[in-house]
Formats: C-alpha cells, sequence, structure tokens
C-alpha cells in the first residue's frame, strides 16, 4: 500500500480543518431594514362600487400590528372602530372588517399610519393606505398643509385635520356634535398633513388635539385651530393653521371644605370675573378673605370659625350676569396654619424684591422684627410691602454684587388673619460678580405697531425675565445667569400685558407669537447684541 508523505497528509488535514470550519459557521447577512411590501389586496386598492364589509391585505412577509388603535385614520370617519386580525400572531395576511353601513358614492381611505411591521425587525410600512369608493368613482383631489402650536414653538404630535361640508346645515357648532367629512392626522413626528382622496366643495377646515378620539371638540381638554375662511377644493392647495388651548367657559363648581377655616371654590373660565359673597350677614367677629390659589383654577374663602352649621354663598359672575348659590357644611376638623416659603434659595437678583410666599392670608408686617445684615454683620435698610395679588411679602433692599445677606424675622414679623404668627426663621442669600453674569441687547425689527412683550425662557419655555415695550426698539436683559435662552416674542394686540388665547365660536385667533429662531448661549462676562427681525 502507497503511503502519503507526511507533510502533504498534514496539508490535507489542514485543508478539511478550513472546510468544516466554513460549512459551521452563520453567514448572518445584512440586517433587514426594509418594511413590509403590500402585494395585493382583495377587492383591489382604488376599487369602486364596494358593497362587502371587509377586505384583506397580502404582505410579502409576515407582519405585525402596533400601536393600531392611534395610528389608524379612517376618512370619512366611522362610528365604529374596524376589526383587524389577527391581532395577537404574525401573518402575511390582514383582513379588516366594517363595523358600519358605509354611505352610498362615498371614497373611503384607510391610513394605517406606520402600525403594519415585519414580524422579525419591526421595520414598518411608512404610511400604507388603502382607498376604495361606495360609488362608480374615486375621489381623487387632494391638499396639505402645516399645524403650529400658536404658543409653544413646538407643534403637539397626533394632531387630527378635519373638513366640514359647508351646506346649508353647517353651523360652526358641528365640531362639537358631528364628526367630520374628511380627517387626517399628523402623526408622532410630522407637521405638514395631506388631505386626499377629497371631493369639490368649500369646507371649513379645523385642527384638534382629539385626546379622546371620538371627533369632537372637548374645550376643556383639548386644542383647536381654524381656518380663517372656508377652504375651496381644488382652489385650495395649500395653508396653515395655529393652535391654542381656550379659555373655558364659565362653570361655578361645588365648593368644598378644605380646613376649619378655608373653603375653596373651584371653578373655569377666568377669576377676575367672579366674585363670592354669603347670602346672610355673618357676626361682626367673623374675619373673612377671598384669594385666589397659587397656580390652581380656584377661589379660597378664608373666614374665622364661628358656631355655625353651614354657610350658606352666592357665587356670581359679573360679565356673565350668571350666579349660583352653594350650602357648605362645617364640621370639626384641623385649620390651616401659616407657613412661609421663599421663592428662591440661596442666590438673591439684583434688581428685582425678594418675595417669601405665605399660604394663609396676609394680614400685616412688622418691621421692627425683621433684620438683614450683610456679610459685615452690617444692618441693611429696607422696605416690606404686601403683595395681595399673590399674597406673598416682598422685600426691597439695596443689593450688591459679591455679598452675602441674612434675613432674620422673629415672631410677630409676619401676622395672618387668624392672629398667627411666624417663628423665629433666617435666610441667608449671596450674589455673585458682575463678571459672573452675562448681558443681552435685543433689537426688534417690525411693522406691527402693537405693543411687544419680550421673554426670555429656559429650553422648557418656562418665563424667567419679561419685558414690555414697542417695535423698533431695544431691550436690555442684565445679571443674567450664565445658561441657554429662548427668545419669545407676543405680539400684544390688545394691549393688556399678556398674551391671550383664541376662541373658535368667536372667530377669535390666539394672539401671534415669534419665537428667536436660535438658541443663545449667555456666557458670564459676555454682552451679546442680537437683532430679531419679526415676520409680518
Amino acid at each position: 500500500m502507497r503511503r502519503i508523505p507526511s507533510f502533504l497528509f498534514i496539508c490535507l488535514c489542514l485543508l478539511a480543518l478550513v472546510q468544516c470550519a466554513k460549512r459551521g459557521s452563520p453567514t448572518g447577512g445584512e440586517k433587514d431594514e426594509t418594511g413590509p411590501e403590500l402585494v395585493r389586496a382583495y377587492p383591489a386598492n382604488l376599487s369602486v362600487q364596494f358593497k362587502g364589509q371587509k377586505f384583506k391585505l397580502l404582505f410579502d412577509e409576515y407582519v405585525q400590528l402596533k400601536d393600531v388603535q392611534s395610528q389608524l385614520v379612517v376618512s370619512p370617519p366611522l362610528k365604529y372602530t374596524p376589526e383587524i386580525s389577527p391581532t395577537n400572531r404574525a401573518s402575511k395576511i390582514l383582513e379588516i372588517t366594517l363595523k358600519d353601513t358605509l354611505q352610498n358614492n362615498t371614497t373611503y381611505s384607510f391610513n394605517f399610519g406606520q402600525s403594519i411591521v415585519d414580524f422579525n425587525e419591526g421595520n414598518p410600512n411608512d404610511f400604507l393606505s388603502y382607498v376604495m369608493s361606495t360609488g362608480d368613482f374615486i375621489d381623487s383631489l387632494k391638499m396639505k398643509g402645516t399645524v403650529d402650536d400658536a404658543f409653544n414653538s413646538q407643534a403637539d404630535r397626533y394632531v387630527s385635520v378635519m373638513l366640514y361640508r359647508v351646506d346649508s346645515s353647517f353651523t360652526d357648532s358641528v365640531v362639537f356634535k358631528k364628526p367630520p367629512n374628511y380627517i387626517t392626522n399628523t402623526l408622532d413626528s410630522l407637521v405638514v398633513f395631506s388631505l386626499e382622496n377629497l371631493s369639490a366643495g368649500k369646507y371649513a377646515m379645523i385642527a384638534l388635539g382629539d385626546k379622546n378620539n371620538n371627533t369632537l371638540f372637548d374645550q376643556g381638554q383639548e386644542k383647536i385651530g381654524f381656518y380663517d375662511r372656508f377652504i375651496e377644493i381644488p382652489k385650495d392647495s395649500f395653508v396653515g393653521i395655529r393652535m391654542f388651548k381656550e379659555v373655558p367657559n364659565y362653570r361655578a363648581m361645588k365648593p368644598k371644605l378644605e380646613a376649619s377655616n378655608k373653603i375653596t371654590f373651584g371653578y373655569s373660565g377666568v377669576a377676575e370675573d367672579i366674585s363670592i359673597s354669603t347670602l346672610y350677614p355673618l357676626p361682626d367677629s367673623v374675619k373673612t378673605r377671598v384669594l385666589k390659589e397659587r397656580n390652581k383654577d380656584s377661589l379660597n374663602f378664608w373666614f374665622t370659625p364661628f358656631g355655625a352649621d353651614s354657610i350658606q354663598f352666592l357665587v356670581q359672575h359679573k360679565t356673565l350676569d350668571l350666579r349660583d348659590t352653594f350650602t357648605v357644611k362645617t364640621r370639626n376638623i384641623k385649620a390651616d396654619s401659616l407657613q412661609i416659603a421663599p421663592e428662591k434659595r440661596d442666590n438673591v437678583p439684583l434688581s428685582h424684591p425678594y418675595f417669601l410666599e405665605v399660604n394663609t392670608p396676609l394680614e400685616s408686617i412688622d418691621n421692627d422684627q425683621i433684620f438683614i445684615t450683610n456679610k459685615d454683620t452690617l444692618s441693611v435698610p429696607f422696605e416690606s410691602f404686601i403683595d395681595t395679588l399673590e399674597n406673598k411679602m416682598g422685600l426691597r433692599f439695596k443689593v450688591v454684587p459679591e455679598e452675602t445677606f441674612r434675613i432674620q424675622m422673629f415672631p410677630g414679623a409676619l401676622k395672618d388673619l387668624f392672629n398667627n404668627e411666624n417663628d423665629t426663621i433666617s435666610y441667608a442669600l449671596s450674589t455673585k460678580a458682575l463678571e459672573a453674569y452675562g448681558t443681552l441687547k435685543l433689537k426688534l425689527k417690525s411693522t406691527s405697531s402693537s405693543p411687544m412683550i419680550v421673554q426670555l425662557t429656559n429650553e422648557k419655555e418656562e418665563v424667567l425675565r419679561q419685558q414690555i415695550g414697542n417695535a423698533n426698539q431695544e431691550f436690555y436683559f442684565e445679571h443674567l445667569n450664565p445658561s441657554s435662552y429662548k427668545i419669545r416674542v407676543i405680539y400684544d394686540l390688545n394691549g393688556n400685558g399678556k398674551w391671550d388665547t383664541g376662541n373658535y365660536l368667536k372667530k377669535q385667533q390666539a394672539e401671534i407669537v415669534s419665537y428667536y429662531p436660535e438658541i443663545l448661549d449667555i456666557r458670564a462676562n459676555w454682552e451679546f447684541e442680537e437683532t430679531f427681525t419679526l415676520p409680518n
């Protein structure tokens, strides 16, 4: 028998091992990054004379549903949500069963958004639509537009844009009562909307933050926007809408005894128009005060407790001339006691009063029990005052850079409506060197003649500084902490010093708001000069 040379034998063994290794190792391949493709629909997409109650979609791979409840948009809207199966397993075929009786001679579109994804990687089929008609033809007109927020720089997600046909039965109140003729949705991140498969005609256009997905406007919960005139299809092809949250219609809510000395009256509407009084005179010894609850839509009726089983109230809305009466039963519960909290800790503003918030009605201040000293323990002169609107105490004193202050308040410095006094309290404050702050000079350029409210906000758009002036003037913000700022400019059209929202039924748009296109990074010991040319 012929022997194989040892060198050749070793080479053959190595080659065999390499081949075995190649056969046994997975190749992997490229990652699937494409969504499932629609192969066929039954009945076919764009079918006419649709008579059935279901249709099927066949895909080139196994698919599953993801967030279909919020992604699926049917136009015109259906009363009942279609049933899609299977819901709990992967399949190449989806069956959509309709529970509504479809309108005659109507084009329906089913936009699935990104709710149909492949089984393995979760890649979506972007904005798959199925369109059919119960009549002889498919409506093919379309229009697009943008949805912005009237106050915030970023628009909300999942905004519904709706068209209502304007005919002899149309009224503005239809948004509270009936679904629209056509609907689309901006979905997760798009501010541009597209309405397709429309028929020619005149329409009212509404944008709605439809939180409960019922295609009706819930004023207390949802934002709304409207186009200033009727839309004409196909004449109008692109429009823009600004959304706002309305001031809700006035409603007085049943009051609640929160403490033995406080009754809370909830409301919707504007607090300045509401008055609260007792139906019958209280004893002369009883002290009362009505104050707005800080950061809440409620008014507090404060009173010194007295021997009564109940108190009857009259709540009036002066502007609307509306009246409500309520009876509140008293009971033996704990009274709210005096509590004091500073608005700011550690750092004191260089050019603003220092405020202390009080929870019960503040009655008086005794300056003889208040002492402010600097780092050399020298006395610092001050003035005190009561902000009756916000129910807080303010202190004005000369604040200089690179200084430390101590505010001491001994018992009796503050007294509330119930003769409660503060305990001894002490606050340590400090200021930084001028070089630690930045400055902003902002020049506005505008053709508008309205007053302007210029606000510096943080990146969450919470107001940090505000000035009011005219367009085409310079606004000077000094002693700014180094940070990132946004600039918001409000066109104060009615000159009341605040932003006013809109009202759909009154056809009032919200006051215009413009944001400076860049975020400003204010640095220490720098003076920034910016020019903001406002849109016309």
